[in-house]
Formats: structure tokens, C-alpha cells, sequence
């Protein structure tokens, strides 16, 4: 059950960036604070990025809802793969939207510190993987939305390869010499790009640890 303090957060939020309702309701239905080390939870309910290990962050909740929006799911959307779930709170809002959830993370005990999470909070149909994100999960793929948290320079075309067709992948990317959130469609093999606007996120980073 969300806090008072959540749902204060939330309605902020609502008020900087207007939320979809049902993206409304899954952000008051996980509390933030729950994926924040308890050194930072002071500034849980902050509209600001927070540091993880290894130069890790857990996003904002601002940058997170900008990016679930930017997904644009609605009830056909069956499967979303997350790249760099850090803490595991942008998977967690996607398991209120989307039946199936996996994510891959590169920092193995940023990995069991989310699947602890999860368990405590009942949260079921989150699938995570230890390994490097940018080879995506072949296994579970074609998948109907993909999503970047860490910048990077380009999508790995075997990313593209793992979109369903019609599907849509939402990254920052370096761009001109800045960061920008592009958006991805997948249309009959081809892909339709879109730039969203400017952003700051981690790097991404090969290799996992």
C-alpha cells in the first residue's frame, strides 16, 4: 500500500508531467522508497535521480514516467524488456501495466538486491537476468516494447532483431553530441525513429559485473 508521502510524490509528479491514469495508478501502487538505499530514503520521495552501487542511479521518477509514457502501452502490449533495471523501479511500475516483465542488469548484486525486493513485495511477473543488457534476452523475444535506462551511443541491431513488429524501443541516446530519449517504431521490418527530447542518464557500460 502506498504511503502518504507516495502519494504526495505522485501528485507532484502528475502536476510537472499529466500521467495516464493507469500509469498514474501503478506509480501510487509502488512505493519508491521500497528501491532506494536506506542511506538516501530520506530523499525516496524526491523527484530526483539517486545513486546505486557502481555509479549505478535509480532514475527519477519524473525520467521514469516520461519513459514508460513514451512506450505507449495499451492492452496489446504483452512483453517489455527493460536494459539496466538498476534497483528494479521502472520494472516494477512496467508490472502494473504490462503481463510480462524482464530486465536485464550487468551489476550482479544490484540483481539480487531487485529480486529481493520483489519477493517482499509480492511482485510476480518481473523476469531478471544478470548479464549485459545490450544482447537483450533471445529467449523471451520478440518482445513488444523495449527500454533503455542507461545512454547509449547507437541500439545494437540485434536489439532491433528482438522487437516484435509494430513494437516500440524508447533509449537515450548520444546524439549530435547530446543526449536525447529517441523512440523507435518497428513498422513492416523498418524502423521509424523519433526524437523525444533532451535527457541525462548513466552510460551504458559492456560487460557485466
Amino acid at each position: 500500500m502506498s504511503s502518504i508521502a507516495n502519494i504526495q510524490m505522485v501528485e507532484k509528479l502528475d502536476k510537472v508531467f499529466p500521467l495516464d491514469e493507469k500509469i498514474k495508478k501503478a506509480f501510487l501502487e509502488i512505493d519508491r522508497k521500497e528501491f532506494v538505499p536506506i542511506g538516501l530514503s530520506f530523499k525516496a520521495y524526491n523527484i530526483d535521480a539517486l545513486p546505486l552501487a557502481n555509479d549505478s542511479t535509480i532514475s527519477s521518477p519524473l525520467t521514469v514516467a516520461k519513459m514508460t509514457t513514451y512506450l505507449e502501452i495499451d492492452k496489446n502490449v504483452d512483453s517489455v524488456l527493460e536494459i539496466g533495471c538498476g534497483s528494479g523501479y521502472q520494472a516494477a511500475i512496467l508490472a502494473k501495466l504490462i503481463r510480462r516483465v524482464f530486465a536485464v542488469e550487468r551489476i550482479g548484486s544490484l540483481v539480487k538486491e531487485a529480486k529481493e525486493r520483489y519477493k517482499r513485495l509480492k511482485i510476480y511477473n518481473v523476469n531478471l537476468k544478470h548479464d549485459d543488457g545490450q544482447i537483450g534476452w533471445k529467449n523471451y523475444a520478440p518482445f513488444d516494447r523495449i527500454l533503455f535506462s542507461a545512454t547509449a551511443e547507437e541500439v545494437p541491431q540485434g536489439l532491433f532483431e528482438q522487437l516484435n513488429d509494430g513494437g516500440i524501443l524508447v533509449a537515450p541516446i548520444l546524439y549530435n553530441g547530446e543526449e536525447v530519449i529517441m523512440q523507435f517504431k518497428k513498422q513492416n521490418g523498418r524502423i521509424i525513429k523519433k526524437q523525444l527530447e533532451k535527457a541525462s542518464f548513466v552510460p551504458i557500460k559492456k560487460g557485466k559485473e
